[in-house]
């Protein structure tokens, strides 16, 4: 009995020990990371010098990643640069430190690094910020980087959706190209790009809408009536609401000759959304003599 008493008094004594521990350490993670909280909750009460202590001491006696990302973060969020690339250098080679080395050269104004980070990461947002500031005036440029994103996308394997949208992304740029090309065979080749990127984002996310009518309408300006017909049909199957979907299969009827049935997709598309960019775009069409 008095053997297991003892043992009985040390699990107590462990369990405690153990509590205030991670207690410690979840107090001193309130503190340095007050910002994100509400005026008057409790992670604003901790003292900063509190949880700064906590954690360079765990930082000298038991190295983690978390402590330097944490560390790493509360310096770059204060403008210690050099301290935050410190603690950057001391994690493994994974996303989190990619993304932190990223933040870090945006900090310092160095925008080229700053995207090797991000290409790295691979962070999909800040990568298509900078491909959609680039598109306007080089759009090339901006489907060479989004291409670049979705080879990284896809040897992790686990990202569709983001995979998707640089695919969707790179049909944009491709038909930007096509229309500043002065020779019609390349306008051709990249208006099929573009098809192909878009055909590649409806497999990904094939519940899209916004994917689908892309390659819908990219099929109808290269004469691909049936793919056309098809896509506009899996967007309306996706959403009955569709006007655009609606008014498209209007579009089609229409090329192929038949007035009567786009007339009827167009007063349907009409009750569902008289403003739908389609709607106006068959109205447009219709108005046009046979």
């Amino acid at each position: 009995m008095r053997r297991s008493g003892v043992l009985r008094w040390a699990a107590t004594a462990v369990a405690v020990a153990v509590a205030i521990v991670f207690g410690t350490i979840q107090a001193a993670s309130f503190a340095l990371n007050a910002s994100a909280a509400v005026p008057g909750a409790l992670p604003r009460r901790v003292p900063i010098a509190f949880g700064l202590r906590v954690y360079r001491a765990l930082a000298r006696v038991a190295p983690a990643p978390y402590v330097e990302t944490t560390l790493a973060r509360y310096a770059l969020a204060r403008g210690r640069l050099d301290a935050a690339e410190a603690h950057a250098a001391l994690l493994p080679p994974t996303p989190v430190r990619d993304a932190l080395l990223a933040d870090i050269a945006r900090a310092r104004g160095q925008a080229a690094l700053a995207l090797e980070y991000d290409l790295a990461a691979p962070d999909a947002g800040a990568v298509q910020r900078a491909a959609d500031a680039l598109a306007m005036r080089d759009p090339r440029a901006a489907y060479r980087l989004e291409a670049e994103l979705a080879v990284r996308l896809m040897r992790l394997a686990t990202h569709p959706d983001e995979l998707a949208g640089a695919y969707w992304r790179m049909g944009v740029d491709a038909n930007r190209v096509a229309t500043r090309a002065h020779v019609a065979s390349e306008r051709r080749r990249w208006s099929m790009r573009a098809l192909r990127r878009f055909d590649a984002a409806t497999a990904l996310a094939p519940l899209d809408g916004k994917y689908l009518l892309a390659q819908a309408n990219q099929a109808v300006a290269l004469g691909k009536l049936d793919d056309a017909r098809r896509a506009f049909a899996q967007a309306l199957a996706a959403d009955p609401a569709s006007a655009d979907a609606l008014a498209g299969l209007g579009v089609v009827a229409l090329r192929r000759g038949d007035r009567a049935r786009a007339q009827r997709s167009l007063r349907a598309a009409r009750r569902l959304d008289p403003r739908s960019g389609m709607v106006r775009a068959l109205e447009r069409d219709l108005r046009t003599p046979p």
